[in-house]
This record gives C-alpha cells, sequence and structure tokens, in this order.
C-alpha cells in the first residue's frame, strides 16, 4: 500500500461497527436476508436472482451501526468470497433448512476459516415445512462446525428471510460477537483500506467502493488505490446519496478514479495532489520490478491455443470470468488472454482478436458498439454475450470441445450379470445380480449383451449391496441396482460396464 508523507499525529482508537460479510450456498437465502435488513430489494435486479457483484451495505441496530458485504453466491465467484471474508471481522454463513450443507457451504466454511474470523450461522427457511435444523447441526459438525446447545460453541439462530423471524435476534448476536472482539480504529488522519468493487460508469466515468479501515475520507481529498487515482469530488454512500465524508467501517463510493482500481487493492487518501501523484509514480515503479515479461511464449507445436478477450461490467465480474477460463486448461490446452477489462467490447478489441489464432470474445452484461459488432462479422470474429455465468461458462466449455483434437478410449471396467429384474416401469428398472469381473459403479453406462450380441445401453442410477446404498461394487459380490434403459432387460443379461477416457490426438 502507498505510504503518505505526512506524519499521522493522532492514532488513538475508538470503537467501530463490525464489518459483516454473509456467505453460504447460492440459494439458501443470503441476499433475500440482506433484502430484509436493509429493506430494499437487490434480487429483483440481478440476473437469474443471483448477486453477480460484491456490494457493501450499511444498517442501523438500534443506535449500532452494522456493515454488511454481500458477497456472490456462485461457485465462480470463490475468489471474490474469500477476498470478503479477509476484509471483514465477522461472518454470517446462511444455511437453508430445508436443504443442509451443500458444497458451496463448504467453499464458504473454508473461507472462513482462512481468514480466522468468528461467525454465526444463521439457519434459513425455517417457515418451509421440510425445515430441518437437526439435519443442519448434523451436517454442520461433519465439517467440524459444532453449534451452541449441539455440543459446541458456534452460535446459531433459526431465521426466515422471507418472513423476517429471527433476524432481530441475528443482529443482536452480530453485535455480542462485534463486542467480545473489541473493535477499534483510528478516527482520525488519512483514510486506509480495501476497494470492494469498481466498475466504468458509461455516464459518470470509473467508480469504485471503497472500505474504510482507518481514517477518514473526506470530500476534496486525493486518494490512490493501487494505480488508480481520483478526487474525490464525488463520494456517495450505499444507497448513493452524496456523503461528505467516511469514518472506520463505512463503506464508501467514489467517482473520478483515471484507472480502473482493483478490487481487494489497498487504498490511502492524500490531502494533495502532489503527494497523491508522487505516491502513484511510486507505486507504479515498484510494480514493474515485480512484473515479469511474459510475452507471447512459446506453445508445443501440438498444443491448440485458445485467445480470449474478456470485456465485463465490472472488474470483478471479468476476474470471475477469468477464474471460470482458468478452470478449464488441460494438458495441449493453452489459454491466452489477449485482454481482460471492464468496459464496452470496442472495434480495438475486434482487431486485437483477429491478429490471434482461435480467437474468442466473450461479454459478461458488457455492451457492444456499433462498430465493434460490425467490425467482428466482417472478418468473423464471434462475440459472445451473456447475462449469467452459467451461460458464459458453458459457451466457453463447447467452444473449447469444437477446437480440441480428441480421441475417445473405450475401456471395460467391470462385467456383471442380471439374476432377476424386480421392477420395469419403462426406462427405470431394478434388477439384482452379481459382478462376476472388475467393478460396477454408481453413475457409470453399460451395453447390454445377450448371447454376445448388443442389444442396448443404460446407465447405473443406484447401487445397493447387502441393502447399503453403495458408490461401488466389486466382483464377485451381489448388488442391486436402479438403471435406466430403453431397451428391455431380462435374466441372464450380461451388462458390460464401459468408461470413456479422452486422449488429446
Amino acid at each position: 500500500m502507498p505510504q503518505d508523507t505526512k506524519i499521522q499525529t493522532n492514532t488513538e482508537q475508538v470503537p467501530r461497527p463490525p464489518v459483516v460479510v454473509v456467505m453460504g450456498h447460492i440459494d439458501h437465502g443470503k441476499t433475500t436476508l440482506l433484502d430484509f435488513i436493509r429493506k430494499s430489494n437487490v434480487t429483483a435486479k440481478e440476473s437469474g436472482g443471483i448477486t453477480q457483484h460484491i456490494g457493501a451495505y450499511e444498517v442501523v441496530h438500534g443506535e449500532r451501526k452494522i456493515t454488511f458485504l454481500d458477497t456472490p453466491g456462485h461457485e465462480s465467484f470463490s475468489k471474490m468470497r474469500s477476498r470478503g471474508a479477509k476484509v471483514a471481522d465477522l461472518a454470517i454463513l446462511v444455511v437453508a433448512a430445508d436443504d443442509g450443507v451443500k458444497p458451496q457451504t463448504k467453499e464458504a466454511i473454508a473461507a472462513i476459516n482462512q481468514a480466522g474470523i468468528p461467525f454465526v450461522v444463521a439457519v434459513n427457511k425455517m417457515d418451509k415445512p421440510a425445515a430441518d435444523p437437526e439435519r443442519v447441526a448434523r451436517e454442520l459438525g461433519e465439517q467440524n462446525i459444532y453449534l451452541e446447545g449441539r455440543g459446541g460453541n458456534v452460535p446459531w439462530v433459526p431465521v426466515s428471510a422471507k418472513a423476517g423471524t429471527g433476524i432481530d435476534q441475528l443482529l443482536e448476536t452480530l453485535l455480542l460477537l462485534s463486542d467480545l472482539e473489541e473493535l477499534k480504529a483510528r478516527p482520525s488522519g488519512f483514510a486506509e483500506g480495501v476497494v470492494i468493487e469498481s466498475h466504468l460508469d458509461s455516464k459518470r466515468g470509473i467508480a469504485a467502493t471503497l472500505l474504510v479501515r482507518a481514517g477518514t475520507l473526506k470530500k476534496s481529498e486525493y486518494v490512490l488505490a493501487g494505480h488508480a487515482l481520483a478526487k474525490t469530488r464525488i463520494m456517495e454512500d450505499y444507497k448513493g446519496s452524496p456523503v461528505e465524508f467516511a469514518g472506520p467501517s463505512s463503506p464508501v463510493a467514489v467517482v473520478g478514479f483515471d484507472k480502473l482500481p482493483l478490487i481487494g487493492s489497498g487504498f490511502r487518501s492524500y490531502f494533495s495532489q502532489k503527494d497523491a501523484l508522487d505516491a502513484q509514480r511510486k507505486f507504479v515503479e515498484e510494480a514493474k520490478k515485480e512484473v515479469k515479461t511474459i510475452g507471447d511464449a512459446a506453445h508445443s507445436a501440438d498444443e491448440t491455443v485458445i485467445c480470449l478477450v474478456i470485456k465485463g461490467d465490472t472488474e470483478g465480474s471479468v476476474e470471475a470470468l477469468k477464474y471460470e477460463a482458468e478452470k478449464l486448461k488441460m494438458p495441449g490446452l493453452q489459454i491466452k488472454f489477449l485482454r481482460s477489462a471492464a468496459g464496452e467490447v470496442s472495434e480495438d478489441d475486434i482487431k486485437l482478436a483477429s491478429s490471434a489464432l482461435h480467437p474468442l470474445v466473450l461479454s459478461f452484461r458488457a455492451p457492444v458498439s456499433g462498430g465493434a459488432r460490425e467490425l467482428a462479422e466482417k472478418i468473423s470474429i464471434k462475440i459472445a454475450s451473456f447475462d449469467i455465468i452459467y451461460d458464459a461458462v458453458d459457451f466457453l466449455r463447447a467452444e473449447i470441445k469444437t477446437m480440441l483434437p480428441v480421441k475417445i478410449e473405450v475401456k471395460i471396467s467391470g462385467r456383471a450379470k442380471i439374476a432377476k429384474i424386480f421392477k420395469d416401469s419403462g426406462k427405470k428398472k431394478v434388477v439384482g445380480g452379481r459382478v462376476f469381473e472388475g467393478v460396477i459403479k454408481k453413475g457409470s453406462r453399460f451395453v447390454v449383451l445377450r448371447r454376445e450380441n448388443k442389444v442396448g445401453e443404460g446407465k447405473f442410477e443406484n447401487l445397493q449391496s447387502n441393502k447399503a446404498n453403495m458408490d461401488e461394487v466389486s466382483s464377485p459380490d451381489e448388488f442391486g441396482a436402479l438403471v435406466s434403459s430403453t431397451s428391455t432387460l431380462v435374466a441372464g443379461d450380461i451388462l458390460e460396464v464401459f468408461l470413456e477416457v479422452v486422449h488429446q490426438a
């Protein structure tokens, strides 16, 4: 973080409001919970009902303030969620009472543990008929999270974000945890903190949401966020209302940066433009020393190189899409990012893409200029626009498959013989038999052999052995199975289980 040349003369620390991160599985009600708390509707404004950006909201309970960070729920935003947890003091882990612990619940737990912050579990959707808080407690225990009254000391509150029940108790619990943490900060002097979100506003320019951690950010000062600089001419609270200053734990939007601040960057305020410019110059010089020039790295002749231009409505969206693309890398596939930035897709983006082999231009909720669209059509550059991260990922995965030369090898993993057909409901059938070679697995596919002739195909939907659900059954054990197959099955049929192994050609 850049250092100011002026000495802070008053370092006295006073109590400050807690900063709370809200985490949990994608559809367990995090946004609905915040909706009720802050009496506004975010879900209706978000594509697909999923919060796509990090937001910061300030609420008052009694006479005390609490700042909430609303982290995106989709799995591809896990890096943003982790960063959100690191700037927070406390966390709410939202778990649906009718759904229990899910994959993103486990991700949230890992992020909270990594950040080392206290948290409270909000068991949401208690108004649902299928609500089962005991199941939630049991499944959390399997993740080493032991609730109060259930053999542990992690506080939990049953709530219904939809009906609003339990919310007061949840806020009281947060304030109690805050008191135990004895949160303090210096209110005087120049402000320091973290960039929560940044985006390009087509009418006003580059804006960023800043979370003040210490000091006070004042109007008409200068703020340096990473490499981006702005004079605080326009400062707004989370509701969009103008403010003159923002103290510790306060979120504030600042408009007018010269560059797009990176999410997670530290920021610092300055009184004079000279001090701010000197700090910016120093920051850039130090950053250049750390940057390793990658250039156009040589790649193997048998590798496929896919070149991406990614444009998004915010820097956070771009980061999420890059993160998703990185996950699709595999041997024989190189993904090169020609450009990744917030803002509209421009003619320059299309020109850049045209210089590469296998180019793709991905727009995530970012506009495409008329000139860019016209040029792309003229030189056959594909532009794909998306509002939902799922769709962008599916498209990218499909495009990669069309570009990769592959060889599919079929391997036999096991053979089983049907002894009896217990139930036949068309496509779904319940059968019993014995594995006489190798292993059969739940979810694996098979071909049906009758007198050594192939008569159909199917899939093991579920497996049992000795009346217990199994992931796999090995030779020479007996099994019962729910299978799906459009073919008629009879006793004596051989089910030959196979795996498809994909190799780069």
